[in-house]
């Protein structure tokens, strides 16, 4: 199904220079874009690949059109950040081509007589719904899914197929939870008694704002006792594990495979990279930014990028490093000796008067 160039400008906004009547039916990246896709370039560094691409239009910022249209002959849309102009389009490309679910319960679900279901919802094949859940408007869940008791799910709100949303935990409005993801779990809490371990009983919730999304086979614990909360536009990748009474800030953003332990206070519009790590109980302020592979072992009180690991080396090589780390403090105390030798054996100068 392809859109008049004009007609996605309308939507979108931008300033197109080129035919508005020009038809388009999806984007691609530069080097694939065909006569009837439009691309984008958000990096500098691929002038020279957008001028040479085949697509029917070019999404680019004010610094590079100039360069751009000296040799590509194309529409161009030109907007001050054409990675978010990008996303946009390809939400609206996505758009025409689903198929909107079908509101009502199938046949084979499990709906309690307690529970609550919109009219407007899709509940699909074999999904099970505990007493008095509330499954507000609009709500996508598909087949599988199990919605534990006094449980809320949002307005607009999509779980993909075999999301586990225990009991009493909550999600807002227009959230996506794909497949595999477990939310409420119960948390990692247990008293030691002379080396047996005794269970804590989680009491707490969940609570989780609007326009999250949260990847597949990601676990999220339920609190000790208070709540964990994962605050509005939050973004969370697949694998990864936030522990119990955690709180997220709003608009952080996690890559795969990050683990958070229990108690963890991470502030607003943070990154994580992938496979990052965070100790429990510390405190993270907003506006940082960890790299991936990096262990957050500390409180972090000021914005800013932070790196904590080894850079890759041979094996051979990293060993005999962490052989000369194993010494420091054995070198350190040798050269403070050393220091204090030195000193002894150094002339002092003379005070004439």
């Amino acid at each position: 199904m392809s859109t008049p160039l004009g007609e996605l400008v309308e939507r979108l906004g931008g300033q197109l220079v080129g035919d508005p009547n020009l038809q388009v039916s999806g984007i691609a990246p530069l080097a694939d874009a065909g006569a009837a896709q439009i691309s984008f370039l958000s990096n500098s560094k691929f002038r020279a690949q957008a001028a040479q691409s085949g697509a029917a239009a070019l999404i680019v910022s004010n610094a590079d059109d100039a360069f751009v249209a000296s040799s590509y002959f194309g529409a161009r849309i030109i907007t001050p950040n054409p990675y978010v102009y990008f996303a946009r389009a390809s939400q609206f490309f996505a758009s025409r081509d689903q198929i909107a679910p079908k509101p009502g319960i199938h046949a084979s679900a499990s709906v309690a007589a307690s529970a609550c279901v919109d009219a407007s919802a899709h509940i699909g094949a074999q999904v099970v719904i505990e007493d008095g859940a509330v499954i507000e408007a609009g709500v996508v869940i598909d087949a599988g899914c199990v919605i534990g008791r006094d449980s809320v799910i949002g307005v607009a709100t999509h779980l993909f197929a075999n999301v586990t949303f225990h009991a009493r935990c909550q999600i807002g409005a227009r959230g996506i939870i794909h497949s595999g993801a477990v939310i409420g779990t119960d948390g990692f809490g247990f008293a030691n008694e002379g080396g047996v371990y005794i269970k804590i009983a989680q009491t707490g919730r969940v609570l989780i704002g609007d326009d999250v999304d949260i990847g597949a086979n990601t676990t999220i614990d339920r609190g000790a006792l208070a709540d964990t909360i994962i605050e509005d536009g939050v973004k969370l990748d697949n694998q990864i594990q936030i522990g119990h009474n955690c709180h997220i800030g709003a608009h952080t953003a996690m890559a795969g495979c990050v683990g958070v332990a229990g108690s963890a206070i991470i502030g607003k519009y943070c990154t994580f990279g992938g496979a990052a790590m965070v100790l429990g109980h510390l405190t993270i302020a907003d506006h940082v930014h960890v790299s991936s592979g990096s262990m957050v072992s500390r409180s972090i009180h000021e914005p800013g990028q932070y790196t904590g690991f080894y850079p890759l080396a041979k094996n051979a090589d990293w060993e005999k490093s962490a052989a000369i780390v194993r010494n420091l403090s054995t070198l350190r105390e040798r050269i403070r000796a050393l220091e204090k030798t030195i000193k002894t054996l150094t002339p002092q100068p003379v005070n004439q008067q």
